[in-house]
């Protein structure tokens, strides 16, 4: 049975302004000054398990050129260019129903393009055994991050107490308040949602036809053409008029063939700057830094992005954020890093 990997390459990464924009996003941007972008560490971290040839991301099509030039081993028909923004469950449909139609029998993993792993070798093994349980079951398995605090930025996976490394899934929960997500750390039973799906592409395919069927309706009108010089022009008309809807509240949250894996191997949705932040290698006050000469003096806990820039000097600052690219300077403070996606539109 063949391994599949779909990407997920759509976001605008709002929140990472002005590193990232809506013409350029932050999972093509290289965040961690290495010298690789977000969807090139995606996909390094998924060969050793199949195959360029058997990778798929599925993005905004004003974004298949950019993809094109950072993947330059993934096929282009391999590159699924949405028309409209229709969240995860049109987006995953769209790869599955084309994927099932030359490969039937595939295994599948959806992935986010944007999150980073540092133990990958450790990632490898998770997603190894997730695909061995989908492989000969009719399940959905969802990676869970067994969470280090109680974090209010992520959904949770709720797990029924077991002694298997994989585990039923009794309810997902949305982003909780501090109070509730110190309750789900203590029970040791809740685990942070990764957005990492791996299921056989049948199991997939009949649980949306399940459960939303106006959504694989679509996808049969839409996959009579796929594979052929009237695929985009008939995704163009039909694609938009999807359902804007996330696969959780579409599928997961209404099957009952749900399991999770619950993981640690140094993942992050790299959701803000103050998650890059955390994930840099900081100096004795906490600052973290990305650029070739940012010199800091009575500074601490901030995070600086200034790659473009030859010679950055901060003094005094506490808690910000200071970034720039292309002419759009960014100082804010961290506590207020929310708002940034307000910033970024204002005129």
């Amino acid at each position: 049975m063949e391994t599949h990997i779909v990407i997920m390459a759509g976001s605008v990464g709002s929140r990472f302004w002005p590193m990232s924009t809506p013409e350029y996003p932050k999972q093509f941007i290289d965040v961690m000054g290495c010298g690789k972008s977000l969807i090139q560490l995606t996909v390094e971290r998924f060969l050793p398990i199949c195959p360029i040839e058997n990778f798929w991301v599925v993005t905004n099509e004003q974004y298949t050129g950019i993809v094109k030039e950072q993947l330059p081993g993934l096929p282009d028909d391999h590159i699924l260019a949405e028309p409209a923004a229709r969240n995860t469950a049109p987006c995953i449909a769209y790869a599955c129903w084309k994927i099932i139609k030359k490969h039937p029998e595939a295994n599948i993993v959806v992935t986010p393009s944007d999150a980073l792993v540092i133990d990958t070798t450790e990632f490898q093994r998770v997603i190894s055994k997730a695909l061995d349980f989908t492989q000969s079951s009719d399940t959905i398995v969802t990676v869970g991050i067994k969470p280090s605090r109680p974090e209010t930025g992520y959904g949770y996976i709720c797990a029924e107490p077991g002694d298997d490394e994989v585990l039923k899934v009794e309810a997902f929960k949305e982003k909780p308040d501090l109070q509730t997500a110190r309750e789900y750390v203590a029970k040791g039973t809740h685990f942070w949602n990764a957005g990492i799906f791996i299921w056989n592409i049948n199991t997939i395919v009949r649980a949306i036809r399940r459960f939303a069927p106006a959504l694989a309706s679509i996808m049969d009108g839409m996959a009579t053409d796929f594979y052929s010089l009237e695929e985009r022009n008939t995704v163009k008309r039909l694609f938009p008029t999807c359902e804007k809807i996330s696969i959780d509240y579409a599928v997961m949250e209404k099957a009952e063939n749900i399991y999770t894996l619950p993981a640690e191997f140094g993942w992050s949705d790299l959701g803000s700057w103050g998650s890059l932040q955390t994930l840099l290698p900081q100096d004795e006050a906490g600052n973290a830094s990305v650029g070739s000469q940012v010199k800091l003096f009575n500074c601490k806990n901030c995070i600086v992005h200034t790659p473009g820039e030859h010679h950055v000097v901060l003094e005094g600052l506490d808690e910000y954020i200071v970034a720039e690219k292309n002419g759009a300077l960014l100082i804010c403070r961290l506590q207020e890093e929310q708002r940034i996606k307000d910033f970024a539109t204002l005129k």
